[in-house]
């Protein structure tokens, strides 16, 4: 499968939501994304997380904000994510600046949410020393208590992330790891294309 230049959609965005349109159904996570964050020292980290927002100006997560993801975005707001679709042989990079969903937004989806991971947004310390399995459990079915039956709050720890891009980088898998790869830069006020090597 061919990746042109001209045959990309002048938006990146528009480029991303066909791609990721026809992988619906060819992957068993299509929302699972690699996030990218560094510290300010430059010491990078990676996880994985799960695409809850795509529009044509930002993509979206939602995390504890104490988590080491958190901190480094506070320090340092740039970031970059990755989409892998290996069935279609397809990766999408995306850098970027990355600011707080409003709490509006953040509290919206916190509600949808199930009401387990409800209470195990209140119960996880994320990324900090956990002395056992039992000890989150214990959390866990003690907030359950205290929670009862009413309604759940978002937590004020807890929200989600908006990555502005500045850069898109289209790869499609090609015989002999001559793959393509389609560049898109922003640059006074528009988005620019071009082909890198492979």
């Amino acid at each position: 499968m061919a990746l042109h230049v001209t045959d990309c959609d002048p938006s990146p965005f528009a480029q991303f939501r066909l791609w990721f349109d026809e992988a619906l159904g060819q992957m068993h996570e299509r929302e699972a994304i690699t996030l990218v964050t560094a510290s300010l020292d430059a010491r990078p980290s990676a996880r994985m997380v799960l695409l809850r927002h795509v529009d044509e100006t930002s993509f979206g997560w939602f995390t504890n904000y104490e988590s080491r993801k958190g901190r480094e975005l506070e320090e340092n707001p740039h970031a970059a994510i990755l989409w892998y679709c290996e069935p279609l042989g397809r990766q999408v990079r995306v850098e970027g600046v990355v600011t707080k969903m409003s709490a509006e937004a953040s509290d919206r989806y916190f509600a949808s949410r199930p009401r387990g991971h409800q209470i195990g947004a209140y119960a996880s310390r994320q990324s900090e020393p956990l002395s056992s399995r039992g000890d989150l459990e214990e959390r866990v079915a003690t907030l359950a208590d205290t929670f009862g039956a009413v309604e759940i709050v978002r937590p004020a720890n807890w929200g989600g992330y908006l990555l502005t891009p500045s850069l898109f980088e289209f790869w499609q898998h090609r015989q002999d790891r001559l793959h393509d790869r389609v560049l898109y830069r922003l640059g006074a006020g528009r988005w620019h294309r071009e082909r890198l090597y492979p």
